[in-house]
């Protein structure tokens, strides 16, 4: 095989590491949200137990992006290529350490009944996870317009977020207890605020990646 061929090979295979990654993270969102929902201290403990995976896998896609460029010295597309997956790879080792932040929420609140059904939190984390699932796509197809249209789908998680924020507020009052849970739910919306942002900093990337230019999606 020569050295092109193994080159392709080299990057289908850093792209079939990065396609994992997103799948694991995805999972993991899905996961640290219900376990909150159900109050399953189980689940979250297999989250908070997970991330020790995940860190794993970034380590692996680094060390596969610093050989090819080391080895292969790419130039103008391929080296954006290789530099993409680096970055995509540490936006989502930073949404899977918010998953685990969210199951550590569920492990704090662990024995406690929930002042009031969550509708909103559930929402706002599947509105996340699809962002997620679009961004690997636009990356997997090289498709610009499905990267750029992460930014409205970013603003109306923002809303969800300003809506339970005022939600939160309201609720409020003189019960330590409930204020301090009240506290560790608007943590959770603002840690799945923060998925959506890396999602479209993904899609930044993927835009990057494919025309050479660099366009703000969190605006």
């Amino acid at each position: 095989m020569d050295t092109r061929s193994n080159f392709h090979q080299s990057l289908e295979g850093l792209q079939a590491d990065l396609l994992n990654m997103g799948k694991k993270v995805e999972g993991l969102i899905h996961d640290a949200v219900q376990s909150l929902v159900n109050m399953d201290k189980q689940l979250a403990e297999e989250i908070v137990a997970s991330d020790d995976l995940v860190d794993d896998m970034l380590l692996s896609i680094e060390e596969s992006c610093l050989r090819l460029i080391a080895l292969q010295q790419p130039m103008a597309t391929d080296l954006r290529i290789i530099s993409t997956a680096l970055k995509i790879s540490t936006d989502l080792e930073r949404i899977a350490d918010h998953a685990v932040d969210i199951a550590k929420v569920t492990i704090r609140l662990s024995g406690q009944e929930l002042i009031k059904p969550l509708v909103d939190i559930p929402l706002m984390a599947e509105k996340a996870r699809e962002m997620l699932v679009q961004s690997i796509a636009a990356y997997t197809e090289r498709d610009v317009d499905l990267a750029a249209s992460l930014a409205q789908k970013d603003d109306e998680v923002d809303h969800l977020y300003g809506k339970i924020f005022q939600e939160v507020r309201g609720m409020m009052g003189t019960d330590i207890e409930d204020n301090r849970q009240l506290i560790h739910l608007l943590l959770v919306a603002q840690y799945l605020e923060r998925v959506a942002d890396h999602t479209t900093n993904i899609g930044e990337s993927v835009i990057y990646m494919v025309v050479g230019k660099r366009k703000d999606l969190n605006v």
